[in-house]
């Protein structure tokens, strides 16, 4: 399909990449990540200021009504710099189920905070030694009064330990056969009890301990977890998708640049027409990936009924380009690529893990043989 950006997003991508390149080194990305922070609260601050925070939101909520492609254009230059700030997490994710439940309460007591910076959101699903997915949910909410309270466990809750609001997953009733809910959960309501740490791509993320903790409200209607989560599930794919490509480019350039200044036997290494083969491929395994990025984000905004199969396609491609990619970029560097001081080894890092984010592979490929219409 033809694909042609208007000037509105032509300028949010120019406009992105100029500041990341003039305020976004990878020597102050990393000073960060020494700090023991996780993120830089000035950066975030920052983000709000230029209206990147509130792109997706509502603008009876203090924001612009952006759809999928202004997501990825942006979710691109973010990945090319290795962006800690909690962007997907809180932009995408959090403020996305807020509206996916249609609860103007909840959206107009935390949309404008998260769209001015103020606010930041987590999901907390997964739990401790459980396979994803709704079935295996154990935490449980009870209804006493109109109020919930929240009971169990979750664990690797990305941008926790910032998160001024959990949306947790929980099942009411606690049976295994009761559906599962989403609820809200500020995060310092009583009865929680929280454990910090930092993730492998230098970001930080929390697990979770509920006891009789007092949820704000149920998000939609019980047992509509599976809905919200698919709703928001195929934007914030997207999202992750575009900072992976948006990765895989610089990781390119950076071993381009390498191979070019990097003598062996008397001549540079992108001399070797072998090294150049190799470069060329991951060259066209981000290309195609970026086609097929492209193409779902339109959809997406589209409505179209294709939308989602796209997207679980598109993750398909994101993950087999991001491991040619980044396997290749290290080998062509050597051992130095693993080294702290460059940035190539934490772009790998970056990488593997946005390969588990919200679906694995193997996960939708099956989606993608589901959706597939019949002959």
């Amino acid at each position: 399909m033809h694909i042609e950006f208007s000037e509105e997003q032509t300028m949010l991508r120019e406009s992105a990449a100029k500041y990341l390149a003039d305020n976004y080194s990878f020597e102050s990305r990393q000073a960060v990540v020494n700090s023991g922070n996780g993120f830089s609260a000035d950066q975030w601050t920052q983000f709000a200021e230029m209206g990147w925070v509130a792109m997706g939101l509502p603008e009876e909520h203090g924001g612009f009504g952006f759809g999928a492609v202004e997501n990825m254009l942006l979710c691109e230059e973010l990945g090319r710099h290795l962006v800690l700030e909690p962007y997907l997490e809180t932009a995408v994710v959090a403020a996305g189920l807020l509206q996916a439940s249609g609860d103007e309460d909840l959206m107009s007591r935390y949309l404008p905070g998260i769209a001015e910076g103020s606010l930041q959101g987590a999901l907390a699903h997964a739990e401790p030694g459980g396979l994803p997915g709704l079935a295996n949910v154990a935490c449980t909410a009870s209804e006493s009064d109109g109020s919930f309270m929240l009971s169990g466990s979750k664990s690797v809750v990305g941008n926790g330990p910032a998160a001024d609001i959990i949306i947790v997953s929980a099942r009411e009733g606690g049976s295994p056969d009761d559906k599962v809910s989403l609820f809200v959960v500020e995060a310092n309501a009583g009865g929680i009890q929280r454990r910090d740490y930092p993730t492998w791509d230098g970001r930080h993320a929390s697990d979770f301990e509920f006891e009789n903790t007092p949820a704000i409200a149920r998000l939609g209607a019980p047992g509509q977890a599976g809905a919200l989560l698919d709703a928001v599930g195929d934007r914030a794919i997207l999202a992750a998708c575009a900072e992976s490509v948006g990765a895989m480019a610089s990781l390119l350039d950076r071993t381009r640049d390498y191979t070019s200044q990097r003598v062996q036997f008397g001549q540079s290494l992108s001399r070797f027409q072998v090294l150049r083969h190799r470069m060329a491929d991951m060259f066209v395994q981000i290309e195609l990936t970026r086609s097929l990025l492209q193409a779902a984000a339109w959809q997406l905004d589209a409505g179209a009924p294709d939308a989602a199969r796209l997207v679980s396609a598109l993750k398909v491609r994101t993950v087999k380009a991001a491991r040619y990619v980044s396997q290749n970029a290290i080998q062509l560097h050597g051992g130095i690529a693993m080294t702290e001081e460059l940035p190539v080894g934490h772009y790998f890092k970056r990488l593997a893990l946005l390969e588990h984010w919200f679906g694995s592979r193997d996960e939708h490929l099956a989606r993608v043989a589901a959706l597939r219409p019949a002959a």
